[in-house]
């Protein structure tokens, strides 16, 4: 999905057409016939670029009739073994004309080199790639599972989210790094690098070696299952108090959910919190428009949703009001500041208005893992900043794991409780004191 400047939405379904609603009211179909596309965009000229099964193609409308009547080839330096799980998601474009998109393993394809749930034939299945402005393609980054979501920030960094499964304990963003390995091992037969027996004997412990952390680790279920793509509100404030942070769709929890993210070290770090539930399918693609609205495309083709519909599409605005949410988590040298949407009741606060636990998730060929190391973290003080939206909170900090707030104690001084009281924070670096 994506939006034109003028606000119309162009959408590829996974029935393999595209369609393109205009001023909100009027749909019209422009393409058909395309391989399951996972991913569109509105390029440069206003041609339609889609990432379908075997191939990164351009549609063109060359006779202005608003159908497409040229179907060009762009890239396909991957192979499609037509397995129904060798998915094609993306591309975004950066600022060197350079289209990145990344490739999903299959599921139990014959032949395949498998070390778990997923497997691969070769041809690149579980790299990012991109693609050059004269079309050369390159893969890039390996290790990845089920990237179905990747997205470029303002600043032009590119990264991509996993889902849980076999070798990835729970959801997780990555940011996209070249010659980066991203902890699925069996992508390794396509670098040269790797011999297949190495890769079929190789420990947990051997790839955890060399693996890359995640910027930021989602909890299952608690937040999401299959998370989509992450796009930035740079809305400047159309949307609410928000602005700069990164929204995500769930396909199975049918939600949308917000992460914000600090550089420590020069090391993507941030916190994961829930934004808004009650879609009518399972949320999988998000756009802002022009007028700061959030588009929300869905599906439930394939695996189920809670909402219960087979598809969707909705569009969520800003109705001006103040909810009242935890805004950011930002690490400090001896804790982490907690802001809020609205001025806080001091009333409320001491030491156990905020309750934190701390654990990490296990590196495992397992279907998923559960949160390792579980243990309660004592609150050593708690205080209210001047701007009396920001709790203070000193605790004891550790390196590579996860922060988990409780803040349903938590008033503003309207009196309201926040709606998700629950957030996630990933500690990758500590801040120098």
């Amino acid at each position: 999905m994506d939006v034109e400047p003028d606000g119309d939405v162009w959408v590829a379904t996974r029935l393999g057409e595209v369609w393109k609603l205009e001023k909100g009211r009027e749909w019209s179909r422009f393409a058909s016939g395309l391989h399951e596309p996972a991913g569109l965009l509105i390029d440069d000229d206003r041609s339609i670029v889609v990432a379908q099964k075997p191939e990164l193609t351009r549609l063109v409308d060359v006779d202005g009739d608003g159908v497409a009547d040229d179907y060009r080839h762009i890239a396909s330096g991957f192979e499609f073994h037509d397995n129904y799980h060798e998915y094609h998601f993306g591309p975004v474009k950066d600022s060197g004309g350079y289209y990145h998109g990344t490739l999903n393993l299959d599921h139990n394809a014959p032949g395949n080199l498998s070390r778990g749930a997923m497997g691969s034939l070769g041809g690149f299945r579980g790299w990012a790639y991109r693609v050059s402005p004269s079309g050369e393609f390159e893969p890039y980054a390996m290790g990845l599972r089920s990237p179905a979501g990747i997205g470029i920030s303002p600043e032009g960094d590119i990264f991509y989210i996993d889902s849980q499964g076999d070798w990835v304990a729970t959801s997780k963003m990555h940011l996209l790094q070249p010659d980066k390995f991203f902890g699925h091992p069996v992508s390794l037969r396509d670098d040269p690098g790797f011999a297949l027996e190495e890769i079929r004997s190789g420990s947990e412990e051997y790839f955890d070696q060399f693996r890359e952390r995640p910027v930021v680790w989602v909890p299952n279920a608690e937040v999401a299952n299959s998370p989509g793509n992450p796009v930035w509100d740079t809305t400047e404030g159309k949307f609410g108090p928000f602005a700069g942070q990164i929204f995500v769709g769930d396909q199975t929890q049918s939600r949308v959910f917000r992460i914000s993210l600090q550089k420590v070290n020069e090391v993507y770090e941030g916190m994961v919190v829930n934004f808004l539930d009650g879609f009518r399918s399972g949320a999988i693609r998000l756009c802002f428009d022009p007028l700061g609205a959030l588009w929300v495309g869905q599906t439930a083709r394939g695996w189920n949703a809670k909402s219960g519909e087979l598809f969707g599409l909705e569009k969520v605005t800003w109705n001006g009001t103040n909810p009242f949410e935890i805004h950011n988590i930002k690490l400090t040298d001896t804790g982490f500041n907690v802001s809020f949407t609205e001025l806080l009741d001091q009333t409320h606060l001491n030491l156990d208005t905020i309750l934190v636990e701390r654990y990490h998730y296990p590196y495992t060929r397992e279907y998923g893992a559960p949160k390792a190391d579980l243990e309660r973290v004592l609150v050593e003080s708690a205080q209210l900043l001047v701007d009396g939206k920001t709790i203070s909170v000193k605790v004891d900090l550790q390196k590579d794991k996860v922060y988990e707030f409780e803040v349903s104690g938590v008033r503003s001084i309207k009196g309201r409780g926040v709606t998700a009281a629950k957030a996630y924070y990933t500690v990758n670096q500590l801040v120098a004191p």
